[in-house]
């Protein structure tokens, strides 16, 4: 049976446990809720000038594209050549970026994992032998290497207006007969090409077909992503190469500020070639000349 001592007891503990929580609570461990308050309040604020000062080259590029454009690329047709595994809502983006600066997307071809597979280069050996042998002499280099004669059989059927309308058709029906490369329906010789990065590529493969391309093209611009200019990435290897002289390349073509920056290095390529430009780029991060 519980006796009144025992009540009083209880109560005590009660009033003393009331007592120790309005103490803390109007002293030092009052502040505790407010200050974890102000540290979240601080902690977003300072979130979001991360965030807004990440985005402002993005934003920038955005807001200023058609004046830094400045219709360069007016009357001028891009093809645009997309790598095995490339972002295809990147490469609509370029488009885009393309048609900003006055210019118009001629076509955008696919290459096929089999034309960049090193297993296949019989087969791409031997069609560029049978395309070269019936396109006639001075169409494609007879000492060219495999891939190089391969990039330049891709600038006859993308952008080279050298050959008959016919002849680029037949080379097209030909690389997509033998699944190397994927042509739109209707297309129409450019001048200028865009490559688009997407999956890791042998760097003699892809050094090769840039070469080719360079060499039927008025310029050629090699985009990747912010990753392909790290270490061992495409866009670092074809840096290395002799053809970089020769073609322009960009990375962090999966930003806004990258896309713009690709599409004022190939009006700048009208004029001069090679260059290399983005956050990684040696020429600086965008060609304004």
């Amino acid at each position: 049976m519980i006796s009144y001592r025992h009540h009083v007891v209880s109560l005590v503990a009660v009033f003393l446990a009331l007592a120790v929580g309005v103490a803390l609570g109007g002293g030092p461990l009052s502040e505790l809720g407010r200050t974890d308050s102000i540290s979240t309040s601080q902690v977003k604020a300072q979130t979001r000038d991360v965030r807004r000062t990440a985005t402002y080259g993005d934003d920038f590029a955005t807001a200023s594209a058609a004046t830094l454009y400045g219709n360069r690329l007016g009357n001028h047709a891009v093809s645009i050549l997309t790598m095995p595994g490339a972002d295809g809502d990147v490469v609509s983006a370029l488009g885009a970026q393309v048609e900003e600066a006055g210019g118009r997307v001629a076509g955008t071809y696919d290459v096929q994992p089999a034309l960049v597979d090193a297993s296949e280069k019989s087969l791409v050996d031997t069609l560029g032998s049978q395309l070269m042998t019936q396109l006639g002499p001075d169409a494609v280099a007879d000492d060219a290497s495999t891939y190089v004669r391969a990039g330049q059989l891709l600038g006859l059927a993308m952008a080279s207006a050298s050959v008959p309308v016919a002849d680029a058709e037949s080379v097209r029906q030909t690389l997509a007969a033998a699944e190397l490369l994927s042509s739109p329906a209707e297309s129409t010789p450019a001048g200028l090409v865009l490559v688009v990065l997407g999956d890791d590529t042998d760097n003699a493969i892809l050094s090769g077909l840039v070469t080719g391309l360079a060499d039927k093209t008025t310029g050629v611009v090699v985009a990747g992503d912010a990753t392909s200019a790290t270490a061992s990435g495409d866009l670092r290897d074809l840096r290395a190469e002799p053809v970089a002289d020769r073609v322009a390349t960009v990375d962090g073509c999966d930003t806004p500020l990258g896309q713009v920056t690709s599409v004022l290095a190939l009006a700048r390529s009208l004029t001069v070639q090679g260059g290399s430009f983005g956050a990684s780029g040696a020429d600086g991060a965008v060609p304004l000349g």
